[in-house]
């Protein structure tokens, strides 16, 4: 989930800061700066990372024509229970749902329901949070469902991992912020797709969202933060096939491009170590 969410939408009434003794998800109220986790916090944030990584794994391999996305959100808010964790989405700021089920030209925040049928060709991006021991993981995929799409909608899914992970590659100790960007905005622009600004990565830990955001484009508005051993990123860039421009919806959280042109997403939890990067919500390691 994007950290932009802190910014559009009201606090609810039903989260507090004593949530977590509650069982629920922290919210991030006041952030204090960046927050550089201990090995023992660090060893925590796996746990909940694996946790997103096990059901983003398990959604990918039961998603099929036919089933809603309000099956998909059942069994993704199932499966982070029987794992000991609580949805990190679900009631944050009165999201009702344990992901966020975005099809086609849907870009984030989409709503999961029973009345939203996949159908075979259509791209779905399910985000998703975990939050256990005191501390969140944040993970997105593309799915193409049926495992059969367009050649565009295969090309726009590709571009959008690959350019994760050109982002992930810039993750060490020294170097900044901006060089995730960079690398991210560069590929996406020499394969012809346009990046998402208004939605950015972010911090995460102790709070689902927290300093710094994570920018997927160069830009001189906020701090270029230089990376330190110990900070924990949300990396999640998110691009369309047409204009990088969105509009959300009357529902106030799902989000979708002005030209109604597909839109792909990935996403992981990163962990900066001294001498580069831990992909902490790898799915080939579950």
């Amino acid at each position: 989930m994007n950290i932009i969410a802190n910014l559009l939408f009201p606090k609810s009434k039903k989260n507090s800061d004593s949530d977590t003794a509650n069982g629920l998800p922290a919210l991030n109220r006041n952030p204090r700066g960046i927050h550089i986790k201990s090995a023992p916090e660090i060893e925590k944030m796996r746990r909940s990372a694996k946790i997103v990584a096990t059901v983003l794994k398990e959604i990918q391999s039961i998603t099929k024509p036919g089933m809603t996305t309000a099956d998909l959100d059942e069994y993704a808010e199932k499966r982070i229970r029987e794992m000991g964790a609580t949805p990190s989405f679900k009631g944050y700021y009165g999201f009702p749902a344990s992901i966020c089920a975005s099809v086609n030209n849907e870009v984030v925040h989409g709503i999961p329901s029973p009345k939203k049928t996949l159908r075979r060709g259509d791209i779905l991006k399910v985000d998703t949070g975990a939050f256990c021991d005191g501390f969140h993981g944040d993970s997105c995929i593309t799915i193409a469902v049926g495992n059969k799409v367009s050649k565009g909608a295969a090309k726009l899914i590709e571009v959008a991992e690959t350019a994760l992970y050109k982002g992930i590659e810039q993750v060490k100790a020294g170097n900044n912020l901006m060089d995730i960007a960079g690398a991210v905005e560069d590929y996406v622009k020499e394969n012809g797709f346009s990046v998402v600004e208004q939605y950015t990565g972010h911090g995460v830990g102790k709070n689902l969202h927290e300093a710094p955001s994570v920018f997927n484009t160069r830009t001189k508005w906020m701090p270029n933060v230089k990376l330190k051993p110990g900070m924990t990123l949300a990396i999640e860039p998110i691009i369309n096939a047409g204009s990088k421009h969105t509009r959300v919806l009357r529902d106030r959280w799902t989000v979708v491009t002005v030209d109604n042109n597909l839109s792909a997403q990935f996403e992981h939890t990163v962990l900066v170590t001294k001498d580069g990067y831990e992909i902490l919500s790898d799915r080939d390691l579950v």
